[in-house]
């Protein structure tokens, strides 16, 4: 499948989220080893997936997350209850390929998120939840700027367990642009 580079990185490029990604988004959601980093329970079907995709298009900005030598589909990021009168937003991400993880590519997929919603959607604030335990994302997001900012306590339970799900910001004044802004400066030119 051809898809558009929406914004282009060194890794990945993010693409918005097609009705046809429906079946492989709904089998990376309903992964455990995916699901168990996210706030929620899932149990969805390829037609839950085909519904939501362009529902949610009126409150969020949803990218396929797509690896650019071989453009495959590998996860999905997006910027989710959008306020555009307070300039804020949720992030979300993950890396449905298994073999593609902890590789850089979500590292690429935060930072290419991060820049479409300061510096297209023109946003002040982006934050995220995160499970205690999903150390390597933690470092990931604080990699990319974000700080910790509050918690959630025991707010995640598996099984007997009981988990914090951490808050964690950043401002836009925080980021740094490394894809829109060479584009920007490449018209300039």
């Amino acid at each position: 499948m051809a898809y558009c580079r929406q914004i282009e990185g060194k890794k990945c490029y993010l693409t918005p989220l097609e009705i046809s990604d429906s079946e492989k988004v709904a089998a990376w959601l309903n992964d455990l080893k995916v699901q168990l980093n996210f706030d929620n329970v899932f149990t969805l079907t390829a037609d839950d997936e085909r519904f939501y995709i362009p529902d949610a298009k009126r409150t969020a900005r949803l990218f396929g997350i797509v690896e650019r030598e071989g453009n495959k589909l590998i996860g999905v990021s997006g910027l989710h209850e959008i306020d555009h009168i307070s300039r804020r937003a949720m992030l979300s991400i993950y890396i449905g390929e298994e073999e593609y993880r902890n590789n850089g590519y979500g590292t690429e997929a935060v930072m290419l998120t991060l820049d479409f919603g300061f510096n297209m959607l023109n946003l002040n604030s982006i934050a995220l939840y995160v499970v205690e335990f999903n150390k390597g994302a933690i470092k990931v997001y604080e990699k990319c700027g974000f700080k910790h900012a509050g918690r959630k306590r025991q707010s995640k339970i598996l099984g007997e367990e009981k988990f914090d799900m951490l808050l964690m910001d950043i401002l836009a004044d925080e980021f740094k642009s490394v894809f829109v802004k060479n584009i920007l400066n490449g018209l300039k030119k």
